[in-house]
């Protein structure tokens, strides 16, 4: 029986924490046991009282830990703090050293109050608003770019945003990767404006707990993209199937 729930879908907060706990199973083997809900978000469900009462808040991901009383946590960046607190006496996602878990906290919230919210909003205004805003998406989209040039500049002669010399692998470079992943889906094409960014993103695309993570719980938007290839109008049928019911959740 697993002693982890991640209630979780396909966007780059839920893929936070599927790559963390992947990564972890990685080096722990069954010492991490997780079920993974899908939760259908175009149903509602997050709304559920059975959702709401792990994560008032309504928004995906949300953890429940079973072994400790069925402890819920709630928001991307503070379930995979709680999994390295609990779950990872190695350091394989954290750091022992105090000076570099502060730099690791600094990334993390780095990436939760300047990253993730302007990518979602160039996401929302190139992807989902029902009319096209110049002033939204040249906004948005320039802001993303900007964070991007932050993440090129840290990145310069390091592997890895946090740790020693070169750096070392951790939550703070997979609470950005989730979300420089879906560059495309927020107006910006190609990364050849940020070579040192590029670099990382493939290399961290290439591990195998980050390829099972995104795949969990089923293929993200990126995914369907590539797929898809060429073919732009299935692309844009996709498009807007998720344009509305972004806009019908604005209705409730």
């Amino acid at each position: 029986m697993a002693d982890l729930v991640l209630l979780t879908a396909a966007t780059p907060n839920g893929q936070k924490c599927s790559i963390a706990i992947e990564e972890l199973r990685a080096h722990y083997g069954d010492r991490i046991k997780c079920e993974y809900k899908p939760i259908a978000m175009q149903k509602n469900e997050q709304k559920t009282p059975e959702f709401l009462a792990v994560n008032p808040n309504g928004r995906i991901p949300a953890l429940t830990d079973k072994s400790r009383n069925d402890f819920p946590v709630m928001e991307s960046a503070a379930i995979n703090m709680y999994l390295c607190q609990h779950y990872d006496q190695d350091h394989v996602l954290s750091f022992a050293d105090p000076n570099e878990t502060s730099q690791l906290v600094q990334w993390i919230i780095w990436a939760q109050s300047g990253l993730g919210p302007m990518q979602g909003q160039a996401n929302h205004f190139v992807r989902y608003a029902p009319e096209k805003i110049e002033y939204g998406m040249t906004r948005y989209v320039n802001e993303t770019k900007r964070l991007y040039g932050v993440l090129e500049g840290r990145l310069k002669d390091r592997d890895y945003l946090v740790g020693p010399s070169k750096g070392q692998y951790s939550l703070a470079d997979i609470n950005s990767y989730t979300w420089v992943r879906f560059h495309a889906w927020a107006g910006i094409e190609t990364l050849d404006a940020f070579p040192n960014l590029k670099r990382w993103l493939d290399t961290i695309s290439e591990r195998p707990a980050v390829q099972a993570g995104i795949s969990i719980p089923d293929k993200d938007t990126i995914t369907k993209m590539k797929e898809l290839g060429d073919d732009h109008e299935a692309i844009a049928k996709m498009q807007a199937k998720s344009a509305k019911w972004v806009q019908d959740s604005n209705k409730l």
